[in-house]
């Protein structure tokens, strides 16, 4: 103890607990170079907000921003297509599993009849695979999307099998300027209980952006429960979502403008020009102006003539090298952020083999497989099959049979197929998995696939009944 802190813990103690813990703290925080302060360490944010507050003000401009990198951009549009279809693919298919054999054909038939129709689509646009599409690309693009309950009469739409139809709205419907609602409070759109439970969402019935000409910007109340809100949850206490560009955007816009820059400049190496000069003396041909190009009209391959005393004099700028070093490591740098591999948003496969390819795509299907489940099944599948089980039960009140939606993600693609299937056969032969787990990995329905092979062998009998049987003597 110094002698200032021997003063104070006797003249006031209270002041000098306060200094010798403010003392501990800064010996703390010395203690990490990272949490210092001085010239390495300027213009870092370390804000202390929570996961919601960090996006408060700026989640509207970061999705317009990325929007416009979606639509301008070939890596982001890229990124897009890479993880939209590694999710999601050709749809993750929803499957009945039910203990009653006898009933499951009948409530495929009423469930999944209408989740693989267009009924299911309030805009009778598309079914439940291509909504899945479209909600995982506003997922990248947005940050989240709302999936809207809309409750139908199914005497008044009799081509619908279940008594409600699903909405997609981005997250532009949410009204930002409601405050509250009685004792909940209100942020950006959505209303929360006194624990911070959402309960409720203000939405508009048209985009703010839209085109119509019939205006009507009054928010209305929708529960909770007749809303799935799908995004990405990354901090405890989340609710709202941020686009999936927003760490990758400087780095995309600084590539697209180096990219044009270089472009520019073969441009500018290309521009080969003859320029005809013309004195006005004697013997020399005279043009009219309005018949002749300028300096201003130069483009490669060009006859120009400069007015007398004109010259063109080039500038000389330096070379810029190391192009393909500059793409790759900002395009690197970009896929990390997006949580994919170099090779799929460059589409470069020029330096990978099996073993290095293999090895890359590992990470990237963790992070698939995370996203698959947390994202669309748990949010948006699970929430659909609520739903489902809902207007099931007023469609039939009296049945007592339990079932449930099975939903099986697109398969993993197979970089070599001849060494990866011998490798599940091998697992599964050693009691290591399952059939019907691999099945699901590779993106079938066991029962399906259980009921073709049934049928395969039911026609081959029928159709080759002499091999059939040599072949089952044999097998025998």
């Amino acid at each position: 103890m110094g002698p200032i802190d021997y003063v104070l813990s006797h003249v006031a103690p209270q002041l000098g607990v306060k200094r010798k813990l403010a003392q501990l703290k800064l010996k703390t925080l010395m203690n990490y170079d990272g949490a210092s302060r001085g010239r390495r360490t300027a213009g870092w944010k370390a804000t202390s907000t929570d996961a919601d507050a960090a996006g408060l003000g700026s989640r509207a401009r970061l999705r317009n921003l990325s929007r416009d990198m979606v639509r301008n951009r070939p890596y982001a549009v890229r990124g897009q297509a890479v993880v939209v279809n590694n999710v999601v693919g050709a749809g993750i298919i929803p499957a009945i599993e039910t203990d009653d054999d006898g009933a499951k054909k009948r409530i495929s038939d009423l469930v999944l009849g209408h989740l693989t129709s267009k009924n299911i689509d309030a805009y009778g646009e598309l079914n439940i695979r291509g909504m899945q599409r479209v909600a995982m690309n506003a997922v990248f693009g947005d940050g989240e999307v709302l999936l809207r309950r809309r409750a139908r009469d199914i005497n008044r739409d009799p081509h619908l099998k279940l008594p409600f139809q699903v909405q997609m709205l981005e997250a532009d419907h949410l009204d930002d300027s409601k405050m509250s609602n009685g004792a909940n409070e209100v942020r950006e759109g959505v209303e929360y209980d006194l624990w911070g439970k959402a309960v409720a969402y203000w939405l508009f019935d048209q985009h703010p952006g839209s085109a119509s000409r019939k205006n009507d910007f009054t928010s209305k109340r929708v529960d909770a429960s007749n809303i799935i809100h799908v995004r990405r949850l990354d901090r405890p206490g989340q609710t709202r979502g941020v686009p999936w560009l927003a760490p990758a955007i400087l780095t995309l816009g600084e590539l697209a403008d180096y990219q044009e820059a270089q472009n520019l400049k073969q441009k500018i190496s290309a521009l080969l020009a003859g320029v005809i000069e013309s004195d006005g003396s004697a013997g020399t041909v005279k043009f009219d102006e309005e018949d002749i190009s300028g300096l201003e009209d130069l483009a490669p391959g060009a006859l120009v003539h400069a007015k007398p005393g004109q010259k063109v004099n080039w500038s000389t700028p330096p070379t810029v090298d190391g192009y393909d070093q500059v793409m790759r490591q900002g395009i690197a740098a970009a896929a990390m952020a997006l949580g994919i591999t170099y090779e799929a948003l460059a589409g470069d496969l020029s330096r990978v083999n099996f073993a290095s390819g293999k090895m890359g795509r590992m990470e990237m299907d963790r992070n698939v497989e995370a996203w698959q489940q947390e994202i669309m099944i748990d949010q948006m599948c699970e929430g659909i099959e609520v739903w489902c089980r809902e207007g099931y039960r007023l469609v039939k009140p009296k049945s007592q049979i339990k079932w449930s939606l099975k939903w099986t993600a697109p398969r993993r693609p197979l970089i070599d197929p001849t060494r990866e299937v011998k490798a599940m056969i091998s697992q599964i032969d050693a009691g290591l998995t399952s059939r019907q787990r691999t099945i699901r990995q590779l993106g079938g329905d066991p029962a399906v696939i259980r009921q073709e092979r049934v049928a395969d062998a039911g026609e081959e009998k029928a159709d080759f009944p002499e091999a059939t049987k040599k072949l089952e003597g044999n097998n025998a």
